[in-house]
C-alpha cells in the first residue's frame, strides 16, 4: 500500500460504508468502474448549494444569483485545474455520453467548408475496446455522412493491436475516437503513438477518459489530444454532470449541440448568434448543484494526490492479480500483469453465468458488476457472453480483495465447480 494512504480512514468519509449488507456483512464495494461512492464533502457541497445559494446562474442581479454563478464558475475552474486546461475550454454536460454525442453532432451538422464536416470517403477510427458511448455516436455519424468506420483490433491478451496503425489511421481519417482505459479489461492504450499518427494525417483525437480521469493524473496539454470527456459520478461526484474539454480553436468553430437560452449573444425573429465557449454549449439552466458536487469530488481526489491514487490502485491491482493466479478454474480476461492496466479485473468462472456469480457474491456483501459492460463488440471478439468485473478505488484495500477471493471460493462451493 502507498505510504500514508489509508483506505480504512478514507472509508470514514463515505457514509454508505456504514451500511449493513445482506447476512449482516459489511459493504465490499468493487463496482467503482460503474459509479463511485460519494464522500460526505460532496454530499454537503450539493446540499449547501440548494440550502444557501440556489438560483439560476448568470442571469440575475440579486445576491443568490451572484453566489450561484460564483459557485458554478468556480467549479469550472476546479475542473480545469484538475486536467490542466484553460477554464474557457471546460464545458459542463449531463454526462460523458452527452459530451461525446455533442462532438459527433457538431461533425454531422457543420458547413461543408468547416474543419468538422464529414463526407463520403472520410474515415472515423475507433477500437474494439470502446464502451458503447464512444462507439454508437460514431456509427450513427458514419451512417449520416457516408464516412467509413474503421477500428483497431484487440488481441486475445486484451491489448490494442497497433501493428497496422498506418493502415487504420489513413490520410482519409478525420476523427480518432478512443478510450484511454478499457472499462472491461483495464487495458491502458498506447495513446502517444495513436495521437502522433492521427495528427500526422490531420485527424482530430477525441479521448474517452471516463476510466482514467478518476484514477491517475490527466494533463490535456501533455496528452496532446483535441477533445476529452469524463463523468462526474465516476469521480466521486454526483450523477447528472459530465465534462467536455476541447481546444479553444475547435470549440470556437464547432456548432452547438443544444440551442436555447443562455447560449446566445444576439437573437432576432429570424436568426441567432452564438455566445463564445463555454456558454455556447450550455443551453438552458445547467446542473448547477451537480457541478458544485463534482468539483468537491475532484478536490477530494486532489487532496489525496492523483499520483498517490494511481500508486495505491496499481499496488492493489497487482495484489489482486497475484491472488487470482492462485485460484483454479478462474480466468482473468485481458492483461494478466499489471503493466499498462488499470484497477479493473474481469473474470469468468467455468461455464457459470456472470449474473449467477454476482448474485452469490452479493450474499457476502460484495458488490461487483456482471454482464457485457456496454461492450458487446468486445465480448463477441473474445467469445464471451459477459464477465464478472471487480473494479477498485481509493476506499478499497487488501482486505476487500481477500473478501472477493473468499467469495469466489464460496461461489465455487455453492455451484460445486
Amino acid at each position: 500500500m502507498t505510504l500514508n494512504f489509508s483506505p480504512a480512514q478514507i472509508r470514514k468519509d463515505f457514509p454508505i460504508f456504514t451500511k449493513v449488507m445482506r447476512g449482516g456483512n459489511r459493504l465490499v464495494y468493487l463496482d467503482s468502474g460503474a459509479t463511485s461512492q460519494k464522500p460526505k464533502s460532496v454530499l454537503d457541497a450539493e446540499r449547501n448549494f440548494y440550502e444557501n445559494n440556489n438560483a439560476a446562474v448568470h442571469r440575475g442581479a440579486h445576491l443568490l444569483a451572484e453566489e450561484a454563478s460564483f459557485a458554478y464558475e468556480n467549479s469550472r475552474q476546479i475542473v480545469a485545474d484538475f486536467i490542466n486546461a484553460e477554464v474557457d475550454e471546460v464545458i459542463f454536460t449531463k454526462s460523458a455520453t452527452e459530451s461525446i454525442n455533442a462532438i459527433a453532432y457538431s461533425f454531422g451538422n457543420s458547413d461543408s467548408k468547416s474543419r468538422f464536416a464529414l463526407k463520403a470517403g472520410d474515415r472515423i477510427v475507433v477500437s474494439e475496446l470502446e464502451h458503447h458511448a464512444n462507439l454508437i455516436p460514431w456509427q450513427q455519424l458514419a451512417k449520416r455522412t457516408g464516412a467509413e468506420l474503421a477500428w483497431f483490433e484487440v488481441s486475445q491478451k486484451g491489448r490494442l493491436d497497433l501493428s497496422n496503425i498506418d493502415q487504420v489511421i489513413t490520410e482519409a481519417t478525420k476523427i480518432v475516437a478512443i478510450t484511454h482505459q478499457s472499462n472491461v479489461l483495464g487495458t491502458i492504450i498506447p495513446l502517444e503513438a495513436i495521437v502522433k499518427r492521427a495528427h500526422q494525417v490531420g485527424a482530430l483525437v477525441i479521448l474517452d477518459a471516463c476510466q482514467s480521469a478518476p484514477h491517475f493524473p490527466i494533463d490535456v496539454k501533455a496528452l496532446d489530444v483535441d477533445f476529452l470527456a469524463f463523468s462526474g459520478h465516476k469521480s466521486l461526484g454526483p450523477t447528472g454532470i459530465g465534462v467536455l474539454w476541447g481546444r479553444a480553436e475547435y470549440l470556437d468553430a464547432m456548432e452547438p449541440f443544444l440551442t436555447g437560452g443562455s447560449m446566445i449573444e444576439m437573437v432576432t425573429m429570424t436568426e441567432a448568434k452564438w455566445a463564445k465557449a463555454p456558454k455556447k454549449f450550455e443551453a438552458g439552466v445547467p446542473n448547477m448543484a451537480q457541478a458544485v458536487g463534482m468539483a468537491a469530488g475532484l478536490q477530494y481526489l486532489s487532496k489525496l494526490g492523483m499520483d498517490n491514487v494511481a500508486k495505491h490502485e496499481a499496488d492493489l491491482t497487482r495484489y489482486a492479480l497475484d491472488k487470482f493466479s492462485e485460484l483454479r478454474d478462474i480466468e482473468v480476461i485481458g492483461p494478466k500483469d499489471s503493466k499498462d492496466r488499470g484497477s479493473v479485473i474481469s473474470f469468468t468462472m467455468n461455464d457459470l453465468h456472470p449474473h449467477d456469480v454476482g448474485q452469490v457474491l452479493d450474499q457476502y456483501g460484495i458488490a461487483v458488476r456482471t454482464g457485457h459492460h456496454c461492450a458487446w463488440p468486445l465480448m463477441k471478439k473474445l467469445g464471451l457472453v459477459g464477465t464478472t468485473r471487480a473494479s477498485f478505488y481509493i476506499y478499497n484495500d487488501e482486505q476487500d480483495v481477500d473478501a472477493l477471493i473468499d467469495g469466489i471460493l464460496e461461489t465455487q462451493k455453492y455451484f460445486k465447480v
